[in-house]
């Protein structure tokens, strides 16, 4: 496990594909070799490039803004060549020039010589390390699979899990019908992303969804845009198990039950299924529970303290 900033399972990205979803312009390299990322860190330079050469993030992603841009051109030749030296020298993953700032012909002769990718972006320092940064927790999160539907109800990131035949999907669709929205069915993408669950659907299937009896269909062609998202923390657990004579249920709801995923303890319910029973209504109101929770109100706690004093005790 990796903890928030720690280095993390290296990724490699085509520099063409990391340009494009980073919005930025390839100066010096090749679209078609590899980066390779492995931390959600994002550095400026200028320390090293001063001649503070400790503790340089030599993993890291290197922004050169206005102020390493003046400083360099406040240097000789000379020194210029000898600092862009100890900079490349290091085997850094690229570096990106914001602001539209333009590298320096010794710039791109060295970047050329060490084989470090060199772009340039339109975006202010600020902007381009925070959108870099996001990119990068999504691109190196920690990740699994999971076999359910994931859908936002009521503001809840809502998981139904389940055998096979429990009537996931087809709860999923009376939902969406009901006006909430699908993001992931089958197959649930999730990451942990700052200390944060998010699924979401793998691009080749996202949006549609299988239905026994009917087949395939596409919920954002069929209900429109407001029906679907990309992606969801999940907040809930909702596991569909076929009931059974003798099966225990929590009637109350006052003990907590959690489902571990990626390190996370997440709220769980375990829903019985039977015939005649409306899932749909059932997983609305677990929703709606959970938020009130979010906000500080517990119902059973509630009714279990006016029991109490009614009692006396």
């Amino acid at each position: 496990m990796y903890s928030e900033g720690e280095e993390r399972e290296p990724k490699n990205v085509k520099i063409g594909k990391f340009a494009k979803d980073c919005k930025l312009i390839l100066v010096e390299g090749n679209i078609e070799s590899e980066l390779q990322l492995l931390t959600v860190n994002v550095n400026r330079p200028g320390l090293l490039l001063a001649g503070f050469e400790d503790y340089f993030g030599d993993k890291r992603i290197q922004v050169i803004g206005n102020a390493e841009y003046c400083y360099l051109n406040s240097c000789t030749e000379k020194e210029k060549e000898k600092k862009i030296e100890s900079l490349m020298s290091r085997k850094i993953p690229c570096i990106i020039y914001t602001r539209g700032l333009e590298p320096s012909s010794t710039m791109k002769k060295i970047s050329k010589k060490h084989n470090v990718p060199l772009f340039k972006s339109e975006l202010l320092t600020s902007q381009l390390v925070n959108e870099l940064v996001d990119y990068l927790n999504d691109l190196l999160a920690l990740s699994t699979s999971v076999h359910g539907v994931l859908l936002e109800v009521s503001g809840i990131g809502v998981l139904l899990t389940g055998n096979s035949g429990m009537g996931k999907s087809e709860t999923a669709m009376e939902l969406v019908h009901r006006g909430h929205r699908l993001v992931a069915d089958d197959n649930v993408i999730v990451k942990k992303i700052q200390g944060k669950i998010v699924g979401s659907s793998p691009t080749q299937i996202r949006h549609f969804m299988e239905i026994r009896g009917i087949g395939i269909i596409n919920v954002q062609s069929m209900f429109g845009v407001g029906s679907v998202l990309n992606q969801k923390e999940i907040d809930l657990v909702i596991e569909l198990r076929e009931w059974q004579i003798g099966m225990e249920s929590d009637r109350l709801g006052d003990k907590d039950h959690y489902e571990n995923i990626l390190g996370i303890n997440i709220s769980k319910h375990t829903t019985p299924v039977m015939p005649g029973r409306n899932l749909a209504i059932v997983t609305e109101v677990a929703a709606r529970n959970e938020r009130l929770k979010k906000l500080g109100f517990n119902a059973t706690a509630q009714l279990l303290a006016n029991i109490d004093f009614g009692t006396g005790k």
